[in-house]
Order: C-alpha cells, then sequence, then structure tokens
C-alpha cells in the first residue's frame, strides 16, 4: 500500500512513524516532509498548498490512501481534490475544515448551538474594534479570523495592548487576509486542556488528553508559538469532565456540523478551559495538533492506518481505539530568537541511541547534514510508566542533542505534576 502524507512538520514526523507500524505499508510519501523525515519516508519537494502538484503526484504514483495534516490545505480544499480523483483521504473537506478556517464560523457555531463558549463580538473594522474595546474589561483575547500558523491570538492585558493588537492584525496585516475580521472574546481562566478526536461524521473518539505549553518563555511568559511542549495525559481532565465534554461539546458539535450540511471527517481537535463554570471551547481545529500529536500518538495501542481508514469509509464505531494507560511527555527544542527572529543553518548532533525518540520538525539535509531550518527545530518524546519518569526521560534525552543557538523550556509538564500532587 503506498501512502502520501502531506505537511513537512513533527505532527507529520509522529504521523508517519505511527503509520509505518502498519505491515500493509510499503512506501510512504511525504510532501514536502523534512530533514528528519527523510529517515522514516520518501520526500517530494511538493509544497502541503500546492494542491494541482499534489493531485498530479497521487495520480502519477497510483497513491492507494492520503492523510492531509496541516490547516492550509485542508481549507484549501486539498481532500475534495483528492477524493475528485479516486484518492481516499483522512482529513475533512473544505467546507468542514472552516471550523478551524473561520474563527468567525465556529464562535458562531457554537453561538447558533448552545456549545459552551466564551462571550465575543465579531469586528470588520479596526475603528469598531477600537470603540469596543474602550468599554471592556482585561485581560481580553484577540483573535484573527483565519489561519495564522498558530500565532493569531493576542492576549491583552489592558487597553494599549488590545490596540495595538487591533492595529498589527487589521492594519499592518501581520497575519495577511487572516486578520480582515477579528473576533474579541472575554478571557476565560482555568487549566487548559487538548482533545484530539477521531470522527466519522457520527461516532467520535476523543483520544487521550494533553497539556500544551504555548508560551515562549518559562513560567508561561513570553510570546504565544506554535507549543514548546506537551504532556499526556492532562491530570485536569478527569473522566467525570471527560463524559460531560462529550454531552455539551463533543457529540453537539458533531450534530451541529452535521446540520450546517458540513459533515466533518477526520481528526478534530478542541482546545478546552476548564472553568468555574465548566468546560468552554477555546478554538476548534480541523486536524491533529502541533505537538500534542507528538505525545498522544506514541500512546495509541490500536492501529492508525486502520483507524484512519475506518474514519474515511464511515466504520468507527466498529473500529476498537484503544490507547495505553502510561504517560508522555514532549520537549521542543528551538531556535534561539523563536518565535520571532532566528538565524538556520547550524548543523544538528543526535546520538544514534536516541534517534527513534526525536521528532523532526524544522530541519533540512545539507551536504549530508542535518541543519537547522525552522523556529520549532525538533522534539524530544519518551513515554514511561509517569510522567515525571517521562519528563526526565524527555530532558535526558535533550541535554544530548546539540545545535548552536538552541532553546528549550526547562518547565514542560510542572504544572500536571503539581496538579497530580494536589490529588
Amino acid at each position: 500500500m503506498k501512502i502520501m502524507v502531506i505537511g513537512g512538520g513533527g505532527r507529520e514526523h509522529a504521523v508517519i512513524k505511527k503509520l509505518k507500524e502498519n505491515k500493509s505499508v510499503e512506501k510512504i510519501f511525504a510532501l514536502p516532509g523534512n530533514g528528519g523525515i527523510a529517515a522514516d519516508a520518501t520526500c517530494v519537494p511538493i509544497g502541503a498548498t500546492d494542491i494541482d502538484g499534489i493531485v498530479s503526484f497521487a495520480r502519477e504514483n497510483k497513491i492507494d490512501y492520503a492523510v492531509v495534516t496541516p490547516d492550509d490545505p485542508l481549507v484549501l480544499g486539498a481532500v475534495d481534490a483528492l477524493n475528485k480523483i479516486g484518492v481516499p483521504c483522512f482529513g475533512p473537506e473544505a467546507k468542514a475544515a472552516i471550523i478551524e478556517g473561520s474563527k468567525v464560523f465556529s464562535k458562531n457555531l457554537m453561538k447558533k448551538y448552545n456549545i459552551p463558549t466564551a462571550r465575543y463580538e465579531v469586528f470588520d473594522t479596526p475603528e469598531a474594534a477600537c470603540e469596543y474595546l474602550k468599554t471592556t474589561t482585561f485581560p481580553s483575547v484577540i483573535k484573527a479570523d483565519g489561519l495564522a500558523l498558530g500565532k493569531g491570538v493576542i492576549i491583552a492585558e489592558n487597553l494599549d495592548e488590545a490596540l495595538g493588537a487591533v492595529d498589527s492584525m487589521m492594519k499592518d496585516k501581520v497575519f495577511g487576509a487572516s486578520g480582515s475580521r477579528i473576533v474579541v472574546e472575554e478571557f476565560l481562566t482555568g487549566p487548559e486542556v487538548s482533545v484530539l478526536s477521531f470522527t466519522d461524521g457520527e461516532t467520535i473518539v476523543p483520544m487521550i488528553s494533553s497539556m500544551d505549553h504555548k508560551r515562549a518563555g518559562e513560567g508561561d511568559t513570553g510570546l504565544n508559538t506554535g507549543g514548546m511542549g506537551t504532556i499526556a495525559p492532562n491530570p485536569y481532565y478527569t473522566k467525570e469532565i471527560a463524559d460531560e465534554c462529550m454531552r455539551t461539546i463533543f457529540l453537539p458539535t458533531i450534530k451541529a456540523m452535521n446540520a450546517e450540511g458540513r459533515t466533518f471527517k477526520g481528526c478534530l481537535y478542541f482546545g478546552l478551559m476548564l472553568t468555574p463554570d465548566g468546560p468552554k471551547v477555546i478554538e476548534y481545529n480541523c486536524r491533529f495538533g502541533d505537538p500534542e500529536t507528538q505525545v498522544v500518538l506514541p500512546l495509541l495501542e490500536s492501529d492508525l492506518l486502520t483507524v484512519m481508514q475506518a474514519v474515511t469509509n464511515g466504520k468507527l464505531s466498529e473500529t476498537e481505539v484503544k490507547f495505553s494507560d502510561k504517560s508522555c511527555a514532549c520537549v521542543v527544542m528551538a531556535s534561539g530568537g523563536y518565535p520571532k527572529s532566528y538565524k538556520k543553518g547550524y548543523p544538528i548532533t543526535i546520538p544514534e541511541e536516541i534517534a527513534d525518540s526525536v521528532i523532526i520538525a524544522g530541519a533540512k539535509q545539507e551536504n549530508g547534514r542535518l541543519v537547522t531550518d525552522g523556529g520549532r527545530v525538533l522534539n524530544s518524546v519518551a513515554v514511561a510508566d509517569t510522567l515525571k519518569d517521562a519528563l526526565d526521560k524527555a530532558y535526558e534525552n535533550a541535554s544530548k542533542i546539540k545545535f548552536e543557538n538552541s532553546y528549550m523550556r526547562r518547565d514542560i509538564g510542572q504544572r500536571a505534576l503539581k496538579a497530580k500532587e494536589v490529588k
């Protein structure tokens, strides 16, 4: 069986490593992949948003199954285009991917179908947004409507920061057309939880919960990033809360999308806040999270390809999806300066004995060597019986990896450890 995985980051590397476990997989192509993925798949220099190029490659190479992982190609209709030429896919069609592609759509969906979320207002002009902000309370959350590489959210502590955020999104266009409309939300408090889920549009099967660490600095300070590390499972996400989320959020979302004629098949990601008033949705993603995937998939005991095909074929209710009761930790090693400016091209040294536990995110091959080529360069991932052991192992392995100007947070998982102590 020939499989094509669209994308080129750490999430895709984690997916490819898991897909390789299925004996029926003869070859995996990664479009475009990266320098580390090249050890596990054949990388093809076709960009993730080059839909025509992806379709041509799939047709010419007689691809049996495609996994479209990033948000951009999903929103652009990669699954629709591949389905049109008879290639079955894991991932939602464009009409369903809008749940991430437009914050305005998703907020209005939740409001219409009574799915718990933060109060919000939508603005099409900077003037209207600024006038509103002069009347609201702080902190406030300001979000670009469209896709922004996971960085289109600013938590404004005061009016000056809020006005600056509006200017940067709507006037300076730091996120391009994605900031043409913005959402201003109330600031929610409570532990955050990420829950990825498999769904075929009828059945929904949540995966192991996880905790992301978005801020660049230790103690959750500094700018928002794509994620500096993750742990799973999330200790705040109890069985009681999981049951409540299934009843008030997960199933209602699937039903709402069906009611709107936008049936969702693929991985639906729920970013949740466990507020004093109960769980609320912060955001939806139409795909596997990054770096949440890096801690969730290592705990999946069922065969990933079998589950994905069940999603595609509407057979999820007949398919076992089983997870280990162990813990997993992921520590991101980034380029110094990320998420702002950073230098690329530094050689990376990874000892052979730990290579299997390293997920490459932003690196390329240059003159036979792996060199840095992104902000988030790689992930050190470890599974153990306890969260503490998983974290110790992930950090121990990270300490053996070398590249110039590297940076990582040293407090990944500490909040989770403290939460477990309280219990």
